[in-house]
């Protein structure tokens, strides 16, 4: 399994319609994921920072990536998404979640 945790911003402006998405994410969304390998997917908010975690159970992470990305549901929900969201300088290029190193974990 792969843990992935990310960061973006997301400025207050935006605060009140990204929680109201994410407070009833589509069900077609849900499914891309899940037949993704993506399982256990949070997104927490700390001021204007959000923190991504989720858990990868494939055994090729490139591929399903691109599955969901070539989505035309994920497309259209991305769409809505990305303009209220503000990706961090310091992220990686062709990065919009700037993805974090893990440092420590136990089971």
């Amino acid at each position: 399994m792969k843990r992935v945790a990310q960061v973006i911003g997301l400025p207050p402006e935006n605060r009140d319609e990204y929680e109201r998405y994410h407070a009833a994410v589509w069900p077609t969304i849900l499914e891309r994921l899940a037949a993704s390998n993506i399982h256990n997917y949070s997104i927490y908010r700390h001021g204007d920072l959000l923190f991504s975690y989720f858990e990868y159970t494939g055994d090729d992470y490139e591929a399903d990536q691109a599955a969901i990305a070539a989505d035309p549901e994920t497309k259209r929900w991305w769409a809505l998404q990305e303009p209220l969201q503000q990706p961090l300088d310091d992220r990686a290029e062709g990065e919009w979640w700037k993805e974090l190193p893990e440092v420590f974990h136990v089971d």
